[in-house]
């Protein structure tokens, strides 16, 4: 079985290339053009565009692993963010997988988002796989809309589609809002989340996401699925830090300010945004996943933390 893997020099695609390879899988890997190509069989394209062509990046693969994508960002520059991300995640997406359903490919793996479900849930009410998308923001949208033209496809031309949703993803070399925990905690600065203590967050650690992923890449049952994916123990953010703490064997100083001030403080600051991703809730149920594929995380979330850790130690 060949492979064929976009986004490895990502973040989540890095981490699906080595670990396909320390299995023995016989991986084709796509870079861009302007990063560092790994050893090995690899292709270089320019773009994840509409009139991309594929033709050689797909010859003769059984499997795709799509995780190349625009992601999310915290403060986009484009004009109509919506659009960007509509060019690259929907219609890059949707040409590069008519491609590969031409050329023969079985099995299409798309890296979609928590996002598609939503922004929040009310806790011990978790999103599910079955729930009706009800993406917020661009992001969220375009996966949404890349799943539907996924799925549309695969009933024309007969190639599985296996789509499974990540929340948050952490792991070594990890960026973004959870670089930043680990910054704060790693200093031991005082921070003002002692009282949230109610919430609950799933989180999915880098190793369980691989291992998901590449289980999906031959497991029967995940034909045509959506799959949501956690570590399976949700926590709260205070309990989170703790932990975060735990695993840089530093002392976590929370100062227990009441939720509700922290919020009405946000609203004035105008970053209400960033309070609901600490103080609210979102938790996914991953017992599909699990059942269907007769699978279950393999890795805790304190192993999870210490592998993050690691590299800021």
């Amino acid at each position: 079985m060949k492979l064929l893997l976009t986004g490895a020099s990502g973040f989540v695609g890095g981490a699906v290339l080595a670990a396909s390879q320390s299995r023995g899988m016989s991986v084709r890997s796509v870079f861009r053009s302007d990063a560092p190509v790994a050893e090995g069989d690899a292709v270089t394209v320019s773009s994840l565009a509409a009139d991309t062509d594929w033709s050689v990046a797909v010859s003769n693969i059984d499997v795709v692993i799509h995780c190349a994508a625009r992601v999310h960002v915290m403060h986009d520059a484009e004009v109509d963010p919506l659009m960007a991300f509509r060019a690259v995640n929907v219609d890059g997406t949707l040409n590069f997988a008519r491609q590969s359903a031409f050329a023969g490919v079985k099995r299409f793996v798309f890296i979609s988002t928590v996002k598609v479900n939503g922004e929040c849930t009310q806790p011990g009410i978790p999103y599910t796989a079955h729930d009706a998308p009800a993406p917020e923001d661009a992001y969220g949208i375009s996966k949404a809309e890349a799943e539907a033209g996924l799925r549309l496809l695969s009933d024309e031309t007969g190639m599985e589609v296996v789509i499974i949703r990540p929340p948050l993803v952490y792991g070594p070399g990890v960026k973004g809002n959870f670089s930043s925990l680990l910054r704060l905690v790693a200093r031991g600065l005082p921070l003002p989340l002692g009282s949230a203590t109610t919430n609950r967050r799933s989180l999915v650690g880098l190793d369980n996401l691989v291992d998901l992923i590449l289980t999906c890449v031959d497991h029967p049952m995940a034909a045509n699925q959506t799959l949501l994916v956690s570590d399976g123990e949700d926590l709260s953010t205070a309990a989170l830090l703790r932990r975060i703490g735990k695993s840089l064997n530093r002392s976590t100083r929370l100062i227990p300010v009441p939720v509700s001030i922290l919020i009405i403080a946000s609203r004035l600051l105008g970053k209400s945004s960033i309070a609901q991703r600490l103080l609210g809730s979102l938790q996914v149920d991953i017992s599909k996943t699990c059942t269907l594929l007769n699978w279950k995380p393999p890795v805790s979330v304190d192993e999870g933390l210490r592998r993050a850790a690691q590299q800021r130690l």
